[in-house]
C-alpha cells in the first residue's frame, strides 16, 4: 500500500507540467489579476521587512527616501514593461530555453548554475525573514544586525520547518503561487500600513500635520547608526531600480512574464513596485525607529501589529521565496534535463534552505541583493541585444541555435568582461549596474559582428 501510495505522489508530481522547454500555448496564457497578484505578493513581502529598516541604520533622510522611491521604482516598472516584457510575450520561452538559442548549451549550463545559486540565496534571506516570526511565540533568540551564523538551536529548526513549507509550494508551479499570492497581497500590505500607523503615536505624531517633522527627526533623519555607511538620494533612487535588476533588465521575469496576454502587463510591476518597494519600505522604517533600531522584521511586525504582524512576516516571506525558488527550479532544470521540475525544485529547496540557516543573507540584504543582481545581469543584456540589436545590423537572432555552437564566445566576453569592468569601477556596488549593462549590451554586439562575419567570410556551418 506505501509503494502504491508513493507511486501515486511521484505520478501527480510528474503532471506538474510548466511549459519547461517549449512556448506557453495560448490556452494557459494569464489573465492581469495574476499577474498583479504574483508582482504585489512578491514585493510587499519579506525583503521589505528587512530593507526599510537597513535605509534607516544607514541615515537616509525623509527627503531623499521620498524622492529616491519615486523616481528608482518609476525606473524600475519602465524596465519591466519596456525591456523583459516584449521579448517575454514574444518567444513565450522561459529564461533559460530562450538564452540557450543564444549562448549555446554549454554556456548556459554554467550561468544556470550560478543563476540558480543566486536565487536560492535571495529565497533562503526571506526564508530567515519568516523565520524572525515563526519563532516568536518560543522566545527564539532573533539574529543581530551583525550576526554571521546561526545563533541557536531554535533558529535552525524554525529554519528547516519553514523552508519545508516553502518548498513545497514552490513545487506546484505558477498557477498556484498566483493564487496564493492574490489572497495574501491585499492582506499583508493593509498589515503593513496599520502596524505602522499604530507605532506613530509613540514617536510623537499626534496628527497628520506632525508626520513629516517626526520623519525627518527620529525616523529618516540623515544619521547613521554606527558602524553602517551614509546612504544619499542616490543610494536609494538606483537601489529601488536595480534591486529587481536581475529580474527586468536581467530578464529573469521572462519566466513569469511569458504566460501573460499581452506584453502591457509588464506595467503591472507598479503594484509590487509602489505597494512593496514604496509604501512598504516606509512603513518598515517608521516600525525600525519606533523599535529603537532593531531590525529583527518578526518583532518589529509583532511590536506594529501584534499577531497579526507575525503572521504577515511568515506569509511574506513565503510569497517573495516562492517565486525566487520557483526560478532557480527551472535554472537547474536546464542543466539537469532527465529530472522532472519538481524534483529539481526539491533539490533547489534543499539549498535555498541550507543557505537560510545564515542570518547575515537577511542582515546584509542590501548588499546581497545588489550583487547577485549585478552578477546575473549580463545575460540580460546578451538577449536584449539579441532580440532588438542583431537584426537592426543584418545579423542573425539566436546564432548558436542556428550554427549548433555550443558555447558563444559573444556571450561569454558580454558577461565575463562586463563583471570585470564593473567590479573595477570606483564605485560602490550600487551605481555599477548602468554602466555595466551598457558595456555588455556594446560587447556583445560587437562581438557578435566579428562572429557572424568571419563565420559568413569562412563558409562555416558548424563552430568546432
Amino acid at each position: 500500500m506505501g509503494k502504491k501510495q508513493s507511486s501515486a505522489i511521484i505520478q501527480r508530481l510528474d503532471s506538474l507540467y510548466e511549459f519547461d522547454r517549449e512556448p506557453v500555448s495560448d490556452r494557459k496564457l494569464q489573465g492581469a489579476s495574476n499577474f498583479i497578484g504574483i508582482y504585489a505578493g512578491e514585493h510587499v513581502a519579506g525583503t521589505e521587512f528587512v530593507i526599510g529598516p537597513l535605509f534607516v541604520a544607514h541615515g537616509v533622510s525623509a527627503p531623499d527616501l521620498i524622492w529616491g522611491l519615486l523616481i528608482g521604482n518609476l525606473l524600475a516598472v519602465l524596465s519591466w514593461a519596456f525591456l523583459a516584457a516584449p521579448i517575454a510575450v514574444r518567444s513565450r520561452l522561459n529564461l533559460y530555453w530562450h538564452l540557450r538559442k543564444i549562448v549555446g548549451p554549454y554556456l548556459l549550463f554554467i550561468y544556470n548554475i550560478v543563476n540558480a545559486l543566486m536565487f536560492c540565496f535571495l529565497a533562503g534571506a526571506m526564508i530567515s525573514v519568516a523565520a524572525t516570526a515563526v519563532g516568536l511565540p518560543f522566545h527564539m533568540r532573533m539574529p543581530e544586525l551583525n550576526d554571521m551564523l546561526p545563533n541557536s538551536i531554535g533558529w535552525i529548526v524554525t529554519v528547516l520547518v519553514v523552508g519545508g513549507v516553502v518548498t513545497g509550494i514552490a513545487i506546484l508551479g505558477f498557477e498556484r503561487m498566483s493564487r496564493f499570492s492574490k489572497i495574501a497581497a491585499p492582506w499583508m500590505f493593509l498589515v503593513f500600513v496599520a502596524a505602522a500607523v499604530s507605532v506613530l503615536p509613540t514617536l510623537g505624531v499626534s496628527g497628520p500635520g506632525d508626520f513629516w517633522q517626526v520623519a525627518k527627526e527620529k525616523i529618516w533623519t540623515g544619521v547613521p547608526l554606527a558602524g553602517q555607511s551614509k546612504f544619499t538620494f542616490w543610494h536609494v533612487m538606483f537601489f529601488a531600480w536595480f534591486c529587481n535588476m536581475a529580474m527586468h533588465i536581467g530578464m529573469a521575469d521572462m519566466t513569469l512574464l511569458r504566460y501573460a496576454k499581452k506584453w502591457q502587463y509588464g506595467f503591472l510591476s507598479a503594484f509590487g513596485m509602489y505597494l512593496g518597494h514604496f509604501t512598504a519600505w516606509i512603513a518598515s522604517g517608521i516600525l525600525c525607529a519606533a523599535a529603537a533600531g532593531s531590525v529583527a522584521p518578526g518583532p518589529i511586525a509583532y511590536l506594529g501589529a501584534g499577531i497579526a504582524g507575525a503572521v504577515c512576516v511568515v506569509v511574506a516571506g513565503w510569497t517573495t521565496s516562492n517565486p525566487t525558488l520557483y526560478r532557480a527550479g527551472l535554472a537547474l532544470q536546464t542543466a539537469t534535463p532527465d529530472w522532472k521540475r519538481w524534483k529539481v525544485t526539491l533539490a533547489a529547496g534543499a539549498v535555498t534552505t541550507l543557505a537560510a540557516l545564515f542570518p547575515a543573507l537577511m542582515m546584509k540584504l542590501l548588499d546581497f541583493v545588489a550583487l547577485y543582481g549585478l552578477i546575473l545581469m549580463p545575460m540580460g543584456a546578451v538577449i536584449f541585444a539579441d532580440f532588438w540589436l542583431l537584426p537592426k545590423l543584418g545579423l542573425e537572432r539566436n546564432f548558436a541555435e542556428k550554427k549548433k555552437v555550443l558555447f558563444s564566445i559573444p556571450a561569454a566576453l558580454a558577461w565575463g568582461v562586463t563583471l570585470a569592468f564593473a567590479f573595477a569601477l570606483p564605485l560602490e556596488i550600487f551605481f555599477k549596474g548602468l554602466p555595466g549593462w551598457i558595456a555588455a549590451v556594446l560587447i556583445f554586439t560587437a562581438a557578435s559582428y566579428v562572429q557572424q562575419r568571419s563565420f559568413r567570410g569562412a563558409g562555416k556551418e558548424v563552430e568546432a
